[in-house]
């Protein structure tokens, strides 16, 4: 057995836990919903953090509906330009967060297979990866574009898990949003959780087999019992 012991694979969500690129999403659909008369706040945008851009198009869509209605292709022409703002974003202003490399040099130390599962779409996640310098640390990148439904439906982990040849069992995902965390559980993976807010004692993030306060705090310990199941 590996040092990784019951795990073979660990499986990163991306927006939140790789980089903070939630503030150019929240950015990118404020601007461009608000060009909609969509009134968006940041807590508003906090709502729909996990989901895939076209579902948080047509969420603000069935809450605040514009006008002229747009049909299917108007939907995926204004879900391409909040890509498109973000990832211009993206490729001035992004940075690791605290304790990525870190994480990233531990689990490869483990012998586990490195993967990416994002909500984001497949050009976001490598323009994103390239810009800080990990793409080639992950063996599969996978995007719920590709998904016939994305987080909290379990679809993106499972058919990643599939694309490594590992069972979702021995697999371990790494999340920050509560929609991810479920998408994981429900995939029958054991979830490291890193939300950006601080828990309280009511937090659905307890959901997760374990929970940081950034990925800093991921180490031999944290792995030791999540391994043995003492978490």
């Amino acid at each position: 057995m590996t040092a990784g012991g019951r795990f073979d694979a660990a499986i990163f969500d991306m927006d939140g836990l790789l980089v903070d690129s939630e503030p150019f999403w929240r950015r990118a659909e404020i601007e461009l919903f608000g060009e909609l008369g969509v009134p968006l706040t940041e807590e508003l945008c906090a709502t729909t953090m996990g989901l895939r851009i076209d579902e948080v198009v047509r969420h603000w869509y069935e809450r605040f509906p514009w006008s002229p209605s747009p049909e299917v292709a108007g939907f995926e022409e204004f879900a391409d330009a909040v890509v498109d703002r973000v990832e211009e974003l993206v490729r001035t202003e992004a940075e690791p967060l605290p304790g990525v490399l870190h994480a990233i040099d531990l689990l490869s130390d483990l012998g586990l297979h490195l993967a990416v599962a994002s909500s984001s779409r497949r050009v976001l996640i490598e323009a994103l990866l390239e810009h800080v310098g990990v793409r080639e640390r992950f063996a599969v990148i996978h995007s719920a574009e590709d998904e016939p439904f994305g987080k909290p439906h379990p679809g993106v982990y499972l058919t990643t898990a599939t694309m490594l040849g590992v069972a979702p069992q021995r697999c371990v995902a790494l999340e920050d949003s509560l929609n991810g965390v479920i998408a994981a559980k429900a995939a029958r993976m054991p979830c490291i959780a890193v939300p950006a807010e601080p828990l309280g004692p009511a937090s659905p993030f307890h959901v997760a087999d374990v929970v940081l306060g950034s990925l800093v705090e991921l180490d031999g310990g944290v792995w030791a019992s999540l391994v043995d199941g003492d978490s």
